[in-house]
């Protein structure tokens, strides 16, 4: 049995410039397409309603790239994934010597931790510093996590910014059944209360925000593969969520009010800016994967992102007269396993991988009419499930506009940073 997936809406001719702007690199490599970047943000921010979106860094792993969409307008801060990452983000400079991101703009300066941390060293670094206390928000859900602070930091002179992290997963039959990740214990507007009159007893602590991420509702296609009755099921859970979200989120965020001042209240996803920028007690949204258009995103009913993150594998063996081999090729996407997590070869068309092998840690067998046409030393070009894993696995973006390549960025991993 062979696995078919789809090569997305890239053209013939974009893969065309493409290929000529990148005739003298040796795969692999990774390629963004500037042109289509550029759509993809200005569609976000079109898709927010006006409020500000927060770069969710996970989903791009790049700073030069995360520079250049907060420098357009709509965008504003960075949803970061872990401590030791916040605080590169917003240090001075780095262990490379390379000068840091903490130019005249700002552009990070307000950097969110979007996951709770334990990272002993990360925290003490934090609490010594006072502009990056000032600049990085830590999330919190638990006591438990409050008190793993003070055993780590004790009282700093310092007050640590901290956001709320609410659960938003839809609840049924008493908690019985849950749609949605697992995530935050807090749920209901008195849990909020009781974890929010713990970090006021901490005055070592800052409530500075509420956060809620609708993975279920965001990052769930409403229009993907398993016939009409799945896609109707998606569709009317994330409607009733999205209704049961709402009423909650604003009885979450006027109780936490009525004690604490907030600066945000940040939600959404890629998938969800629209319905999310319009609950008016959200402030902020966050998302990332639309900006590399990543191939899990081609499936959404309201919105299509232009596909801009590829990577490139050479052809290195015939084994037969109707398969082609590339080398590598097993850059599958985090999550539960299935189809839809593995990298598809989008050009040239109608490749599709084997059922027996999948993608492939040092080589990928490729089956369907375009493998007959391949012969050694040619290229495939693929695209990701998901969108910042990409740059895992490459050292360097090659950054394609108007036809020719116009710069080459480094990756986190290229910068020599591997967070998780």
């Amino acid at each position: 049995m062979d696995v078919h997936l789809g090569s997305g809406p890239a053209t013939a001719a974009g893969f065309d410039v493409l290929e000529r702007a990148t005739a003298e690199l040796q795969p692999p490599f990774a390629v963004l397409d500037v042109g289509a970047l550029r759509a993809n943000v200005a569609d976000m921010v079109r898709r927010a309603g006006g409020k500000p979106i927060r770069v969710a860094s996970k989903s791009v792993r790049c700073r030069s790239v995360l520079r250049s969409v907060l420098a357009v307008p709509g965008y504003r801060g960075v949803l970061a994934f872990t401590l030791p990452e916040a605080l590169w983000l917003t240090g001075d400079d780095d262990q490379s010597g390379q000068t840091g991101p903490t130019g005249p703009d700002g552009a990070f300066g307000d950097v969110v931790v979007g996951y709770p941390t334990t990272d002993a060293h990360a925290l003490c670094e934090l609490a010594s510093d006072p502009r990056r206390a000032a600049q990085v928000t830590i999330m919190v859900d638990s006591v438990e996590q409050l008190e793993l602070i003070r055993g780590v930091v004790g009282r700093p002179a310092n007050p640590l910014r901290v956001c709320l992290d609410l659960d938003a997963s839809l609840r049924l039959l008493s908690g019985r059944v849950h749609i949605g990740v697992r995530r935050s214990p807090v749920h209901s507007p008195d849990q909020a209360l009781e974890l929010t009159r713990a970090v006021l007893d901490r005055p070592w602590l800052r409530l500075v925000g509420v956060m809620a991420y609708e993975a279920h509702i965001a990052g769930v296609a409403d229009d993907g593969p398993g016939g009409p009755l799945r896609r109707a099921a998606i569709r009317t859970v994330q409607r009733a969520s999205r209704r049961e979200l709402a009423e909650r989120r604003a009885a979450v965020v006027a109780a936490v009010r009525s004690l604490a001042p907030l600066e945000f209240v940040n939600g959404g996803g890629t998938g969800s800016l629209e319905s999310t920028s319009s609950e008016p007690c959200v402030t902020e949204l966050a998302a990332g994967s639309g900006l590399y258009g990543p191939a899990l995103f081609d499936t959404y009913r309201r919105f299509r992102p232009a596909p801009a993150a590829f990577f490139v594998l050479p052809v290195v063996r015939r084994p037969a007269s109707g398969i082609a081999t590339v080398l590598g090729g097993g850059w599958v996407a985090s999550g539960a396993a299935g189809a839809d997590r593995l990298p598809s070869p989008v050009w040239p068309p109608d490749l599709r991988l084997t059922g027996t092998e999948g993608a492939g840690e040092v080589q990928t067998p490729l089956a369907g009419p375009g493998a007959a046409r391949l012969r050694v030393g040619d290229r495939v070009w693929w695209r990701h499930g998901k969108a910042g894993e990409l740059a895992e696995r490459v050292d360097t973006l090659h950054l394609v506009d108007g036809g020719r390549i116009v710069d080459a960025v480094p990756t986190y991993r290229g910068e020599g940073r591997a967070w998780l």
